[in-house]
């Protein structure tokens, strides 16, 4: 099992099949009301048949994949509500301040406790949800092997630390 704390399914198109999104997807909408969810791509030609006005406007984008449009009035920006529903849509991803859904928590959990180690790649970990992890691989006595380019919350944590770029050292370990 994967776990994975990218928003962007990029495991999934580089073909692996047991991925748990830690923190959810940004390809899929969530209604807040009754969790229905429906792809992003149809939210975005609703967002546009509801601000037909809006089309053409430029934004900044951050390397978060946030846009910068400080300067916009959206006094008049429609937002389509859940076509289910009637419920509030947003991206189904889990926002700091959030907590990760209990089943994505429980299943990464489950594969945790019959694994025997955990590999983090290119992960800081300076998030508690992703974290928590390392804090149990550590008090269940599993080894932690780390391959990062810097320092990492679980440093004092772990069994192995390469400080490396994970392009060039996993390809040389897997072959």
């Amino acid at each position: 099992m994967l776990l994975t704390q990218n928003v962007d399914g990029l495991h999934q198109r580089a073909g692996s099949d047991d991925v748990v999104d830690l923190h959810g997807r940004l390809d899929s909408v969530r209604c807040l009301h009754c969790e229905d969810r429906t792809p992003r791509a149809g939210m975005q030609t609703r967002l546009a048949e509801c601000n037909p006005d809006r089309l053409d406007a430029v934004a900044a984008f951050a390397p978060d994949g946030d846009a910068d449009l400080e300067r916009e009035n959206f006094d008049t920006f429609v937002v389509p509500e859940c076509s289910r529903c009637g419920g509030m849509l947003k991206p189904d991803v889990v926002f700091y301040g959030e907590n990760v859904p209990r089943p994505r928590y429980e299943k990464a959990a489950a594969a945790l406790a019959g694994s025997d180690g955990l590999l983090v790649v290119g992960s800081s970990l300076m998030v508690y949800s992703g974290y928590r992890f390392a804090l149990m691989a550590h008090a269940a006595g599993l080894p932690i092997a780390l391959v990062t380019r810097g320092v990492t919350r679980a440093d004092d944590l772990a069994t192995l630390a390469l400080r490396a770029d994970c392009t060039r050292v996993l390809p040389a370990a897997l072959g």
